[in-house]
């Protein structure tokens, strides 16, 4: 019996999005690295507040972390940062400059689009996006600008109609992967699902093992 061929983007499955504000500045970059240690191939540096300056020396040390552990960096509205530091894709909001443009402009990166409406994520496939996130499908209190939950069912509906692989995200607690997975996602990306857990290794690990991670590192 042949195996599956390994998708391109298998990688993002588990995209863990950062929010600094959670931590102490000096446990920062520890608690990447721990994440990276129990399994997770996709970070997405996600820090709106930092000057082009200070997101360019923070995304040098996170892609010094994630080379060491075969991950892939994406670099959070900024494709100048993610082409400057050698970081493997961007993410863009439904707000940003055109995927045509950031295509065009770094054919190299792998590009990812925030989406919350079926209309954002035919428009986010139609303009040559990789993938994309669908959000929030449960209600979490980092998506409440984005308005209510879309649900299991709008998650299905978008799956069903947009080609390139879909992330789910918002309120992705470890129970609720499986159901997300069912209505035809891709994967998951989360922001507090690991990073309030009390151990971010193994909550890693959690995630990571329903794609196939047999032990963390």
């Amino acid at each position: 019996m042949q195996s599956k061929p390994a998708h391109p983007l298998d990688n993002v499955k588990v995209t863990l999005i950062t929010q600094r504000s959670l931590f102490k500045e000096r446990d920062f970059l520890p608690s990447l690295e721990l994440a990276l240690k129990g399994g997770v191939k996709a970070l997405q540096l996600r820090e709106k507040d930092l000057s082009f300056g200070e997101l360019f020396e923070l995304a040098q040390k996170v892609k010094l972390l994630t080379a060491k552990y075969g991950a892939k960096l994406f670099i959070n509205g900024r494709a100048d940062v993610a082409h400057k530091v050698g970081a493997e894709g961007v993410h863009l909001t439904e707000a940003s400059v055109p995927v045509e443009e950031v295509r065009k402009h770094f054919p190299g990166l792998l590009i990812g689009v925030s989406t919350h409406s079926l209309a954002s994520a035919r428009k986010a496939e139609a303009g040559g996006a990789d993938f994309i996130t669908f959000s929030p499908i449960f209600e979490t209190p980092s998506k409440q600008e984005f308005g209510p939950p879309q649900g299991l069912e709008r998650l299905r509906e978008v799956c069903g109609e947009i080609k390139i692989p879909v992330l789910a995200l918002g309120g992705i607690s470890k129970d609720r992967v499986i159901p997300v997975l069912d209505q035809g996602a891709f994967g998951v990306a989360l922001i507090s699902g690991i990073w309030n857990g009390a151990d971010i290794k193994q909550e890693s690990f959690e995630y990571t093992k329903f794609f196939g991670r047999s032990e963390p590192s």
